[in-house]
């Protein structure tokens, strides 16, 4: 049990790490953070981020290896810039690396990069993933082997852009009052590489059954979806971005309505929060990011665990970020 976060990688700055347990091992897959010299704003554009690294552990107080560079910009025909958030799902013996980024056109596509290793290097398709669109994909597999795969990020995400999965005109929040935009999911085909049906989206309601709002800041969707099953309940948690709280719901299936819950984590130095929850060797961990090595400058994250504890009746104890 790790009961004081550890940071994991001091030698450069590493964000939104997505952990997985592979052969015994942790992996973890998390993006790059550049100095890119630009104005910080919504767009994100601050964030150069241009390639992935992969990281194993096998101990969470153990040394860290750095596998290197398994993925870059320039290596995947459909490229714009910004390689922001992915995860990593593994399926009869191939790794399927899922990621976030701008095609030519300045809009956010997921994409898909396999390996038959876990640490890579990772071979992009050449097409993005048809009818995908934001950030921030997790992919989760379910006891009956079905693949889901969640994502949607709001202001920089561009899921503001996008009603009934279709590109609108402008960017249209909804109104404080008025239902929050959801994170999607939809069932990945066998293939591992398209969707199996159009996107839907799951809904975090409140303890009445009510969608939570857009003025519900402290608890509506923002951006980084992670699912993890718990005693046969499904843990959708998040971030609630200009809120900085990473926030969980639970549900009875991978699709939802997921009930709100609580806070996992409290607010961490710096502008952006993300996170992923694992299991290994009987002890669940918090993975996830902030920017005190860096003094402070949001652009620039390192990545972080610690212990995560439930309690009897299965909720998360939240843990301070500060």
């Amino acid at each position: 049990m790790m009961n004081e976060p550890r940071y994991l990688f001091p030698a450069d700055y590493m964000a939104d790490p997505s952990a997985h347990v592979f052969n015994d091992k942790i992996y973890i897959y998390p993006s790059h953070d550049w100095e890119s010299g630009k104005p910080e704003n919504d767009h994100g554009d601050h964030f150069d981020m241009k390639d992935y690294h992969v990281f194993s552990m096998d101990s969470v107080d153990g040394e860290v290896t750095d596998h290197g560079t398994v993925l870059r910009v320039e290596d995947i025909p459909w490229a714009g810039r910004q390689l922001w958030d992915s995860d990593v799902a593994h399926k009869d013996g191939k790794y399927y690396l899922y990621f976030s980024l701008k095609d030519k056109t300045d809009i956010f596509r997921l994409g898909v990069a396999v390996s038959e290793q876990p640490y890579g290097p990772f071979i992009p398709l050449d097409d993005p993933i048809k009818g995908s669109y934001s950030i921030d994909p997790c992919v989760f597999c379910d006891s009956d082997g079905a693949y889901y795969i969640y994502f949607g990020g709001i202001w920089g995400g561009q899921l503001q852009y996008y009603r009934n999965n279709k590109l609108g005109e402008g960017s249209i929040l909804p109104l404080f009052n008025e239902d929050a935009l959801a994170p999607k999911v939809a069932r990945l085909s066998n293939d591992m590489t398209s969707f199996a049906e159009d996107p839907r989206d799951a809904i975090i309601v409140d303890e009445r059954g009510n969608p939570l709002k857009q003025g519900d800041t402290a608890r509506r969707f923002f951006e980084a979806s992670w699912l993890h099953k718990y005693q046969d309940k499904y843990y959708f948690s998040y971030s609630t971005g200009d809120t900085h709280l990473i926030c969980y719901a639970i549900g009875d299936n991978p699709y939802g309505p997921f009930v709100y819950q609580g806070v996992i984590l409290t607010p961490v130095v710096g502008w952006t929060t993300h996170h992923s929850i694992v299991e290994f060797k009987g002890s669940w961990y918090l993975f996830y990011h902030d920017c005190v090595p860096s003094e402070g400058k949001t652009w620039l994250r390192s990545m972080k665990v610690v212990a995560l504890e439930y309690d009897d009746n299965g909720q998360i104890k939240t843990i301070q970020g500060q």
